[in-house]
């Protein structure tokens, strides 16, 4: 089935919000409208509707011109199929000794790494997002620490890629949680792909509400790969939940965040071990102090 697109931008939030909200009433309407802010400083949005037929030029002409947008760009995608696109674009990811690599990659696994299977289709985590490649980078600078752990949660894990990653290291109690049951059952097949099954708990959990992370607590390592909103509210959990000298590991934090963020965690008793930037993304290690 053909798919068309018809892109335009705009300055001010209130009208590219006014033109997307237009562009759901067209005939034929959209499958889906997107109004995004263009992240270069420039002010403008874009607005973008996706059409499973050819989208009336003259309707789109007529809108941009009501909202002062510029014309309309249209265009008629290709049939793609997308999962094989991103299997034979996602090149295996290295952090360290961790090697992250899809099915299609298993004949490049080298020796001496710690391989994590994670397919391109699943949930959020396949290690080449900057948030899971940190996290994964921290993970490692950590072991060539010294440091050990027993007791590991992975909070909003997606994947379970850095659930595995610990599990991979050190046999004691891991748990991975995820809002999403989705989340929860890609975590459950990850594990099950990479011959860990039973190493690592998965449980749907928002932040620690969930009995069984309750249970395991005090934790020696946790992961919180997530937003800085969430993990901003779950600093006094996070602290309540991990052992004196415990790591929190942090991600889903944008460049110019990262600040806010610690000061937040410094609050709730941590101290800032590491910092690292992989693009517009940081990675935090914490340590709780006594």
């Amino acid at each position: 089935m053909p798919t068309f697109t018809a892109l335009t931008t705009l300055t001010g939030k209130k009208s590219a919000d006014g033109l997307g909200e237009a562009m759901e009433r067209l005939d034929p309407e959209p499958t889906g409208v997107g109004v995004f802010e263009v992240e270069d400083g420039s002010g403008l949005w874009e607005i973008g509707g996706y059409f499973t037929e050819a989208p009336d030029e003259t309707a789109l002409a007529v809108l941009a011109a009501a909202f002062g947008s510029k014309p309309f760009v249209i265009s008629e995608l290709p049939e793609t199929d997308w999962v094989a696109h991103v299997r034979r674009e996602l090149a295996p990811v290295e952090a360290g000794r961790f090697f992250v690599y899809g099915c299609h990659d298993a004949d490049k696994l080298p020796e001496g790494r710690i391989p994590l299977l994670i397919e391109a289709a699943m949930a959020f985590g396949t290690g080449h997002h900057g948030t899971t490649l940190g996290c994964l980078k921290a993970l490692d600078f950590l072991l060539d620490q010294g440091f050990t752990a027993t007791k590991v949660a992975d909070i909003g894990c997606g994947t379970a890629v850095l659930a595995m990653a610990a599990a991979r290291v050190w046999d004691g109690d891991i748990i991975a949680s995820d809002i999403d049951e989705v989340a929860v059952d890609v975590a459950e097949a990850n594990l099950k792909a990479n011959g860990m099954s039973g190493k690592v708990q998965c449980v749907e959990a928002a932040g620690f509400d969930h009995p069984e992370l309750k249970s395991l607590a005090p934790y020696d390592l946790i992961f919180a790969n997530i937003l800085k909103g969430p993990l901003v509210a779950l600093a006094p959990e996070i602290s309540a939940n991990l052992r004196v000298g415990g790591k929190a590991i942090l991600s889903g934090i944008l460049n110019e965040q990262a600040e806010d963020v610690v000061s937040v965690y410094l609050q709730n008793g941590f101290n800032a071990s590491r910092n690292d930037q992989i693009g517009e993304w940081t990675s935090l290690v914490l340590t709780k102090q006594g």
